[in-house]
């Protein structure tokens, strides 16, 4: 048998070699089950996140890709939104007034902002921007003559030395008569993020807030809307979330209303959250550009806090824990893993007492 063949097989094979070890190193498509840790190059492929710098990116891509879902946040206003007190509810403890914030030329948020009576000795408060959940009463909801068991926040908030501030969403509250159709937003839930920036910039312009220690918290719609918020606004130091979130495919409100709005994803696609979820992702979660890890993660390395109940028949809690694990890679990243907490009481669709304890105590380390 001729033996001069094998120098060029032993050749081919180097050459093969060095194929597949270039193509070990070049970008690939998008891993989704770890694409927190993933950005996009110029190219349209995506490397791994391995530095501040590439976190960077990542972040901005998390910004753009929550955008194309929600539509384009606008341009703010430079002064902080005016303010018309409606009426006075006064207490031994603090004072309540409706109010109006002109967050925009012809656009009005109405609002709950409480005042507390005893001043800390800096003569300047922390601040909350207090959301709250699905219901008609919209604000009302987390004062403490409205809400239900566990989650009056803007009133023991303000109890407990906040000023807080606790606006209507879009569809609810004073705002349940809104013209989704004819507004200049391709969401609700953009809409509430700009209102709720807006927000921040007043609280920020008022002599008496800290305007370094400010925090959002939120129950279910105002969870998730807490964190949507806090993603655009790095002026938040600190979020808590409860019943807010889990992972886009973990999502699941139950078989009749998957029914009602045609696919698990469906209830995302009010005119009131995201439309774009049915007309431009056909309720796909797979075809979503963003998911809750991705946008919890761009909060890092500012403090977030999960309230996730096993019983919560919504927000899965599996998808609540596979995303926190998600996320913790960015906060690590950002030498801020012990910044990122979920806690798992059992309990359904509510905030118990415990876990809002917790919350409470985050909140005052952090902005006290």
């Amino acid at each position: 048998m001729s033996t001069s063949k094998y120098p060029s097989a032993i050749l081919k094979c180097f050459f093969i070699s060095l194929v597949l070890i270039f193509n070990c190193l070049q970008p690939k498509g998008q891993d989704r089950q770890n694409r927190v840790m993933q950005y996009r190059t110029a190219d349209g492929q995506y490397k791994k996140v391995k530095t501040k710098s590439d976190w960077k990116i990542k972040k901005a891509q998390v910004l753009q890709a929550m955008q194309e879902v929600m539509g384009t946040l606008p341009v703010r206003p430079v002064p902080a939104p005016g303010i018309t007190y409606i009426d006075t509810f006064d207490t031994d403890a603090y004072t309540r007034y409706t109010v109006h914030l002109d967050v925009e030329e012809n656009e009005t948020l109405p609002a709950l902002l409480y005042l507390p009576k005893t001043k800390p000795p800096s003569g300047k408060y922390p601040a909350m921007l207090a959301l709250h959940s699905t219901g008609a009463k919209g604000k009302q909801l987390v004062d403490s003559f409205s809400a239900g068991p566990y989650r009056a926040i803007a009133t023991e908030l303000v109890h407990c030395g906040y000023i807080v501030l606790a606006p209507d969403y879009p569809g609810f509250g004073d705002l349940s008569n809104h013209d989704f159709e004819n507004d200049r937003y391709e969401s609700g839930t953009m809409q509430g993020i700009f209102n709720h920036i807006r927000c921040i910039d007043y609280l920020q312009s008022r002599d008496d807030v800290n305007k370094d220690n400010i925090g959002v918290i939120g129950h279910s719609l105002g969870g998730h809307n807490a964190i949507f918020m806090a993603a655009f606004d790095e002026r938040v130091k600190v979020v808590v979330s409860s019943c807010g979130w889990t992972l886009m495919d973990h999502y699941d409100a139950g078989v009749s209303v998957t029914e009602r709005f045609g696919g698990k994803l469906g209830p995302w696609a009010q005119d009131r959250y995201m439309p774009f979820v049915r007309t431009k992702y056909n309720l796909d979660a797979a075809l979503l550009p963003f998911d809750f890890d991705e946008i919890i993660a761009a909060i890092a390395p500012r403090h977030f806090f999960s309230n996730s109940p096993m019983g919560d028949e919504n927000f899965n809690v599996e998808g609540v824990r596979k995303g926190i694990g998600n996320a913790q890679q960015a906060y690590k990243l950002n030498r801020a893993a012990d910044r990122i907490n979920a806690y798992y009481p059992d309990a359904g669709h509510d905030f118990p007492e415990t876990i809002k304890t917790a919350a409470y105590e985050l909140l005052d380390k952090v902005l006290k």
